[in-house]
């Protein structure tokens, strides 16, 4: 991923500060661990940029998370339905089973894109 590094596809992917991209903003690199998936610093360690810029910042990202959600169940059932052949029904199980798996991905995912829409990269702060 470093090809990426300084645009905001790279914050969002990886899970770095969008305005450094130096440090992770997150205290658990692993998603899964549910009851720190959500758990953010306060600052960056290294440009000091404030994550939550307000009380509730991160309600907006609830938006973004709809999209993701359903970009990736109609990507599940287009992928069960017609490349794989399964049934109406089937392919709702497979939707659902992938919503549960992908949702700690989801949510983080959908905080990094809220976060970017908000902060730039600054090629001085990240040296």
């Amino acid at each position: 991923m470093g090809f990426l590094q300084g645009t905001k596809l790279y914050s969002i992917f990886t899970g770095t500060c969008p305005v450094c991209q130096q440090e992770k903003m997150y205290v658990r690199s692993n998603p899964y661990h549910l009851s720190e998936a959500l758990k953010m610093h306060e600052r960056c360690g290294h440009c000091q940029t404030k994550y939550k810029i307000e009380p509730s910042f991160f309600y907006g990202a609830m938006y973004v998370s709809y999209g993701l959600g359903v970009a990736f169940a109609v990507a599940a059932f287009v992928i069960s339905y017609f490349f794989i052949g399964l049934g109406r029904l089937e392919s709702f199980f497979v939707i659902v089973g992938t919503l549960i798996v992908l949702l700690p991905i989801i949510l983080r995912w959908s905080r990094n894109i809220w976060i970017n829409f908000f902060f730039q990269y600054d090629p001085e702060k990240a040296s």
